[in-house]
């Protein structure tokens, strides 16, 4: 009996090979570098706008603060914040680790050392203050002076110190890193140049005007690392950005 050449052709078509399809898929799925990196963009991205979201909603720096939902909400952001902006940084430095030379990893590890202390100090303020907040007042709100930039009551012992460090990594840190970033012309150069601002910015913000309105200082690398992040994620290789 003959067959019909139509039919072999679209039984050849309907019936495809099941190990060919679960390599397609595999490949999909696989991890590799270059998807790690994407996605951390995506992670700068998020803590880039947090950063911003955060200061327009913190609530006063007082102890009547400490307790409410409020309180606890923006802390558990903070906290958020600064994992999403490790795994973000550690993205964008290896992007460019070829080309953004020593700078770019000065700026790499002071800025993520930054966020790893901020972390620290957010967990304190989420899970500590509050509950020390009726048994120990003053030492609480010797914790909320530093915020202010002012000495407490209570000695602290190092953490001013630590407090007064964070600070620092954040003024050196990121125009390190968005020099390093510009002049790697990898990812986008006013995104770059807007991070790198930050530093300065805020210095002279904090020089200016009394805290809290100084949080306005962190508008400029809250939209750099958003941007960054959000240049990263969408990046195609092979097609500039």
């Amino acid at each position: 009996m003959k067959t019909n050449p139509l039919t072999s052709v679209i039984d050849r078509k309907t019936h495809t090979n099941p190990l060919s399809e679960t390599r397609s898929e595999n490949s999909k799925m696989r991890i590799t570098a270059t998807n790690l990196i994407r996605w951390s963009g995506l992670a700068a991205l998020a803590a880039g706008i947090l950063f911003i979201i955060i200061q327009t909603i913190h609530p006063a720096d007082i102890l009547s603060s400490v307790t409410t939902g409020r309180w606890a909400i923006v802390h558990y952001l903070s906290i958020t914040m600064c994992l999403l902006g490790l795994l973000g940084i550690a993205g964008i430095y290896a992007r460019q680790v070829e080309k953004a030379g020593w700078l770019g990893l000065a700026g790499y590890l002071l800025f993520s050392l930054f966020y790893a202390l901020t972390m620290g100090f957010q967990f304190i303020e989420a899970f500590i203050s509050p509950l020390l907040s009726t048994e120990a007042p003053k030492l609480v709100e010797s914790l909320l002076a530093l915020a202010g930039g002012s000495a407490g009551e209570m000695s602290l012992g190092v953490l001013p110190a630590i407090y007064s460090l964070v600070g620092v990594l954040y003024i050196l840190g990121g125009p390190l890193f968005g020099i390093a970033t510009f002049r790697a012309g990898i990812l986008p150069r006013w995104a770059a140049a807007l991070f790198a601002s930050a530093g300065p910015v805020s210095a002279l913000v904090i020089a200016l005007l009394p805290h809290p309105l100084d949080r306005i200082a962190a508008v400029p690398l809250g939209l750099g690392l958003a941007w960054l992040g959000y240049a990263l994620w969408s990046e195609r290789r092979g097609n500039p950005i």
